[in-house]
This record gives C-alpha cells, structure tokens and sequence, in this order.
C-alpha cells in the first residue's frame, strides 16, 4: 500500500470513530443505553414470551404448549442445578475421605 492510501485509510477511520463518540454521547447514546438496559427487565421478558406464543401460534402450536414448555424446561433446568449440588457434596466427600486415608495409612506403604 503506498502512503497516500494508508493516511486516507487512517483519516477515515479517525473521522468515523470521532462521529460515532459524538453520536453516541449524545441523546442518541442514552436512547441505546436506556433500551439495552430494558432487556433485562419483566415488561421485556413478558413482551418476549408474547412473541415466543405467537410466533408458535402461526406454525400451528397450541398457545398454552409454549408455556408448558417453558415451564418444563425451568423445572429441568432445578433438577440440573439439584444434581450438580449433589455431585460437589458427593466430590467433596470423597476427596476427604482419600485425605484422610492418606494421613492415616501407615509410613512407607502397605
């Protein structure tokens, strides 16, 4: 690449990162925060779970299976979390209970 090109290339990409910090600190910015910062909120959730049924509606589901799956998979989703608990208790168990033979097998082996 010869100079010339490599400063426009420079100046450009200047010149847009520039626009887009102006753009973005202003009211145009804090409408894209505020509505990033709304995804995480009930309304946004409820809207989504709305669009999940409709969407279900119109490939033929009934409207109440999207719920019910919803609520299987939040009800899995415990079971998981239930065995995962249960399986660090079980690791833990067992890790002191090899710590302890060790401390308690005899010098020099068997």
């Amino acid at each position: 690449m010869n100079e010339p090109t490599l400063v426009a290339i420079i100046f450009v990409f200047m010149t847009l990162t520039c626009g887009a910090a102006v753009v973005l600190r202003g009211p145009i910015g804090k409408a894209l925060a505020q509505w990033i910062g709304s995804w995480s909120s009930p309304e946004h959730t409820a809207m989504e779970a709305k669009w999940a049924e409709v969407a279900a509606a119109s490939k033929g589901m009934p409207l109440g299976e999207v719920e019910n799956l919803r609520a299987d998979m939040e009800e899995l989703q415990r079971q998981l979390a239930d065995v995962q608990e249960r399986l660090d208790f079980t690791e833990r168990v067992l890790a002191r209970r090899d710590d302890r033979a060790e401390r308690l097998a005899p010098p020099g082996g068997r």
